[in-house]
C-alpha cells in the first residue's frame, strides 16, 4: 500500500511538471521584451560612463592630453594602445553598449508609447544621442561602420567614409531638431540628463550642432559657418543651468566611474603633469581658482606639484605629487571629482561659449564678439567648479589670461589654451580640440610608442573578424596608424 501511494504521488508530481514545462524556457532574469524607456536609460547611463571614465582599459584621454600622468604603469602615457586594447574597449562601449541600446529603444517606442507627439519626441532624443555617439567614433577612428553598423543581418559591416558620415550626422541632427515638439512630453524620470524636458533637449541638440560645426571649421569653413549660424539662431546654451549632466549617486552601481576607477579600486598612480600644473600657476598671485577643485595638494609636502609626463618607472612616489581630487564639499561646489556622486558631463556652457568665441574670431555671425564669449567661457568654467564670479574676473584681469588676439586673426592660441584648461577631466573633448587648433603643444613622453596620436588605431577584433573591410578602411585613410590625420585635422 505504501508503495502504491508513493507511485501515485510521483505521478502527480510528474503530471504537474508536464503541465508547466513551457515555463522552463522562460529566463526570469532576461526578459524577452524590454521596455523602451529602460533601454534608453541604460544607453544614456553607459554613454555617460564611457565619456566620463578614467579607466586605463577605456578612456585614456586625460593621459594623452597630459592632464594626468602615470607613476607606475606607463603604457597609456606612452601611447601604447594594444597592451590593454583601449580601441577595442571604446568600440564595444559605443557600438554594442550604447548605439545598439538606443536603436532598440527607437524600435520599441512605437509599441510602448501611444501618444503620437511623445512617441516622436522620444525617437528624436534617442537619435540625437546616437548622433552624439557617432561623433566620438568618427573623430577618433576616421572611417567606421555606419550604414551597416546596426544591421544584424550584416555581421561584417563595411566602413563608410568619415567625411560622408559627418555630413549625414548633421542632416540627422537637423531632422531630429525639427521633430522635437516642446509642447509634448518625453521620457520623464527615465531620462537621467534632462528628466524628459523636450525644450532642454532642443537647446542641447543645437548646442551640439554648434560644436560639430566648429569641429570642421578648418576643413570645411563654408559648411561650418552655415551650421554654426543656424544653430545659434535656433538657440544654444546660455548658462551653466543648461549643462547636460548625469548626476551620479553615492551608492553602487550608479556611482561616478572615476570614483570606481580611483577610489573603490584603490588606484593611486595618476597624478598631475608638471606642464598642466604650471598652467595653473600654483602658489602665485595668478593661481587658477580651479586648482583646488582639480587636484589635491601632495600628501608628502602639502603643496601643488606635478610630475614630468612619462617620468614614472614604478619608483616614482605618488605621494610627492598632486592627485586628481578636490574639496569634498564647499558651498556652491560640485564637490570632488573623486566623490561617488560627482556628475558626468556630456556638454556644458563653457565649451559652447568657447566655440562661440572661436566662431566670432573666424568672422561667423554668432551675436557677439570673441572677447565677450571668451570671458563668458572662462567665467562659466570657474563658477561651475565652485569658484566665484569675483575670482573669475580677477583671473581674467591678469595679462596672461586676458583675451588679446585681434578680431579676425588666425591665431587661436589664447582660446585654445583656456579651453584646454576648462576641459580638464574631459580629456576626450580636449583631444578633439587640441587636434583641431594644435595648441597647446604636447610633446610625446620619453619612450613613446609613436609621435603624438591624432587618431585611435582600429580594434584588434576588427582586424581579426572583419579583415577585408578593415583593410579597405585602413588604405582609404592612409594607414591604420596613430599618426594618420583625420578629415577635420588639416593643420
Amino acid at each position: 500500500m505504501k508503495k502504491l501511494t508513493f507511485i501515485f504521488a510521483a505521478l502527480m508530481v510528474l503530471s504537474a511538471c508536464k503541465k508547466d514545462l513551457t515555463s522552463l524556457n522562460v529566463d526570469p532574469k532576461n526578459p524577452a521584451a524590454v521596455p523602451s524607456y529602460a533601454l534608453f536609460t541604460e544607453a544614456e547611463r553607459l554613454l555617460t560612463n564611457t565619456v566620463t571614465s578614467s579607466s586605463v582599459n577605456l578612456n585614456i584621454f586625460r593621459l594623452i592630453e597630459q592632464q594626468w600622468t602615470e607613476t607606475q604603469y606607463l603604457n597609456e602615457t606612452q601611447y601604447q594602445f594594444t597592451y590593454r586594447k583601449q580601441p577595442d574597449g571604446i568600440w564595444t562601449a559605443l557600438y554594442t553598449n550604447t548605439l545598439s541600446n538606443f536603436q532598440k529603444a527607437k524600435q520599441a517606442i512605437p509599441v510602448d508609447v501611444k501618444d503620437a507627439v511623445t512617441q516622436k519626441n522620444e525617437i528624436a532624443i534617442a537619435d540625437i544621442l546616437q548622433v552624439y555617439t557617432y561623433y566620438y567614433l568618427v573623430t577618433s577612428f576616421g572611417n567606421i561602420p555606419y550604414t551597416e553598423a546596426l544591421d544584424i543581418t550584416k555581421p561584417f559591416p563595411k566602413y563608410d567614409d568619415a567625411k560622408t558620415i559627418y555630413a549625414a550626422l548633421l542632416t540627422r541632427l537637423d531632422t531630429d531638431i525639427a521633430a522635437l515638439d516642446v509642447s509634448g512630453a518625453s521620457y520623464g524620470a527615465a531620462d537621467l540628463v534632462y528628466a524628459g524636458d523636450v525644450a532642454k533637449w532642443k537647446i542641447f541638440a543645437n548646442s551640439f550642432k554648434l560644436k560639430m560645426g566648429m569641429t570642421i571649421a578648418d576643413s570645411d569653413n563654408a559648411t561650418a559657418k552655415a551650421t554654426v549660424e543656424a544653430a545659434v539662431k535656433a538657440g544654444v546654451f546660455a548658462s551653466n543651468s543648461d549643462n547636460a549632466v548625469l548626476q551620479y549617486v553615492s551608492t553602487p552601481p550608479n556611482t561616478n566611474p572615476i570614483w570606481v576607477d580611483l577610489i573603490q579600486s584603490q588606484r593611486h598612480d595618476f597624478v598631475a603633469t608638471s606642464q598642466f600644473m604650471s598652467l595653473l600657476h600654483p602658489g602665485t598671485a595668478t593661481q587658477d581658482p580651479r586648482l583646488p577643485y582639480y587636484f589635491a595638494p601632495s600628501i608628502r609636502n602639502s603643496t601643488y606639484v606635478g610630475a614630468d609626463n612619462g617620468s614614472g618607472d614604478g619608483t616614482l612616489a605618488f605621494a610627492l605629487y598632486s592627485m586628481p581630487s578636490g574639496p569634498l564639499l564647499t558651498p556652491g561646489s560640485i564637490g570632488s571629482l573623486t566623490n561617488p556622486d560627482f556628475p558626468g558631463v556630456l556638454l556644458d556652457y563653457s565649451e559652447v561659449a568657447f566655440n562661440l568665441a572661436e566662431a566670432a574670431q573666424r568672422g561667423f555671425n554668432v551675436g557677439g564678439t570673441a572677447l565677450t564669449f571668451y570671458n563668458a567661457a572662462v567665467t562659466a568654467s570657474i563658477t561651475y567648479w565652485g569658484g566665484s564670479t569675483t575670482a573669475a574676473s580677477a583671473y581674467l584681469a591678469f595679462p596672461g589670461n586676458a583675451y588679446t588676439t585681434a578680431a579676425g586673426s588666425t591665431n587661436f592660441n589664447q582660446i585654445a589654451l583656456q579651453e584646454y584648461l576648462a576641459l580638464y577631466n574631459r580629456g576626450w573633448d580636449a583631444w578633439i580640440v587640441n587636434r583641431k587648433l594644435d595648441y597647446p603643444k604636447l610633446l610625446p613622453p620619453p619612450n613613446a610608442f609613436s609621435d603624438f596620436p591624432v587618431r585611435l588605431t582600429y580594434p584588434i577584433s576588427e582586424q581579426n573578424v572583419n579583415k577585408p573591410n578593415y583593410d579597405k578602411a585602413s588604405a582609404a585613410i592612409g594607414g591604420d596608424l596613430a599618426t594618420t590625420k583625420l578629415f577635420f585635422d588639416t593643420k
